[in-house]
């Protein structure tokens, strides 16, 4: 049995903890992160907020300047991938001693700012499955935080599948104050609610974003990324043969070719061996799309196996295909959107064919309604405080009742 011991958070703070997988780089969680440290700069510019990710420094970089209050930190993740090659339950007794008593020089530092806390929230992503095992520590992690300093527990928009753990995940997550996911199989296993993914959140920060339905002709250029990671022998090789296909075809004939990178390296490989159809100069890396912004607009052809650009690509109108590259994890991500209503088509794993890119001249205005309903379920975990000397107004001024996110997002 655990002795907590409790610590006193100052009565007037306003400190947030987010926990996400940011700093790889990969475009998709960066833009998660970055969705919802402007919704905060917005609803708290006075608070503290804390982002715990992998990588803290690179962290720092993209998200400078995207609210006043921001500081990075590694603390929980370190902790968690210090783990990953210990025997399960001594390192879930690891956990539970350093995070409880304390006495690590590597840890106390940054665990005593985080019981200062008042909320730790673990943003959307995919990274709490059997992918990543010892990445359920996290939730151990935060549970044992809580019993020291009393913060609230909130998840959104969480991916969990492929699940080994599927008790475990759903004792943790039943803990937790606020807790969603992002798609039915996750649903399944955590018996959580079903929210938009995150993303949702920031696409009002797209410039190609209208919310508005698009009768657009798919005329314009054709953007292409494909990945070489979470994929099995010879994925790739099918996927580069099937956008050959599709590229060297009648249906693109004559268009321009960009390739966009989300994670540098990752997705160069597939741009070199496409080389011969896309120049140099049209080759979009992640550095660029970060400072320049994401180039997706309605008219546009997209063919790609990366999920968030499925999902910010359609609500921007575009056509496209979403490649598999694996049979589980990305399945499940694609079929998410499919299911939303994005009208792509779906290239399985191992096809060399790319099938026909298709849209829903409607999905701009769902991803519209998306999006308010992720808004919803973030005014309610953070309401806006008011500037000192400065009156509530508006719905944003004031949470929602109790429970009224859970009903909203059944809808």
């Amino acid at each position: 049995m655990l002795e907590p011991t409790p610590t006193e958070r100052p009565p007037a703070a306003d400190v947030l903890y987010l926990v996400g997988t940011s700093g790889h780089p990969n475009f998709g969680d960066e833009f998660i992160a970055a969705s919802w440290l402007r919704f905060l700069a917005r609803a708290r510019p006075g608070a503290e907020v804390w982002l715990d990710c992998p990588n803290p420094g690179l962290a720092s970089h993209l998200f400078g300047g995207l609210h006043p209050g921001l500081r990075t930190t590694d603390t929980l993740w370190r902790l968690a991938v210090e783990t990953a090659g210990m025997d399960p339950d001594a390192a879930d007794a690891h956990v539970d001693r350093v995070v409880t008593h304390l006495g690590s020089p590597r840890y106390d530092l940054g665990l005593l700012g985080a019981r200062r806390a008042g909320s730790v929230h673990f943003i959307g992503g995919g990274y709490l499955n059997s992918i990543w095992p010892h990445h359920a520590r996290l939730l151990r992690a935060a549970l044992r935080l809580r019993e020291v300093s009393g913060a609230r527990l909130v998840a959104t928009g969480l991916g969990l599948t492929p699940a080994t753990d599927a008790e475990g995940l759903r004792t943790a997550l039943a803990a937790f104050d606020h807790a969603t996911v992002r798609d039915a199989p996750s649903a399944q296993v955590s018996r959580a609610d079903r929210a938009p993914d995150d993303a949702f959140l920031g696409l009002p920060d797209l410039a190609g974003f209208t919310g508005a339905p698009s009768d657009a002709a798919a005329d314009g250029d054709v953007w292409v990324c494909l990945q070489s990671d979470m994929s099995g022998p010879g994925v790739l090789e099918d996927a580069v043969a099937a956008v050959r296909a599709a590229l060297t075809g009648p249906e693109l004939a004559g268009r321009t070719v960009r390739y966009l990178e989300a994670i540098p390296g990752a997705d160069r490989t597939a741009f070199d061996r496409l080389a011969d159809l896309v120049p140099e100069e049209n080759f979009v890396p992640f550095t660029r799309v970060w400072e320049e912004g994401f180039p997706a607009r309605a008219g546009q052809t997209w063919l790609t196996s990366r999920f968030h650009f499925h999902l910010l690509a359609a609500a921007c109108g575009a056509a496209g295909t979403a490649l598999e590259v694996s049979p589980d994890y990305y399945r499940v991500k694609h079929q998410s959107l499919l299911e939303a209503g994005t009208g792509w088509s779906l290239t399985p794993t191992g096809s060399t064919e790319a099938a026909s890119p298709a849209r829903s001249a409607a999905f701009p205005a769902t991803a519209a309604r998306l999006h308010r309903t992720k808004l919803r379920e973030a005014e309610e975990l953070y309401p806006v405080v008011p500037s000192p000397g400065t009156a509530p107004d508006g719905p944003q001024a004031r949470a929602l009742p109790g429970g009224r996110v859970a009903r909203l997002l059944r809808r």
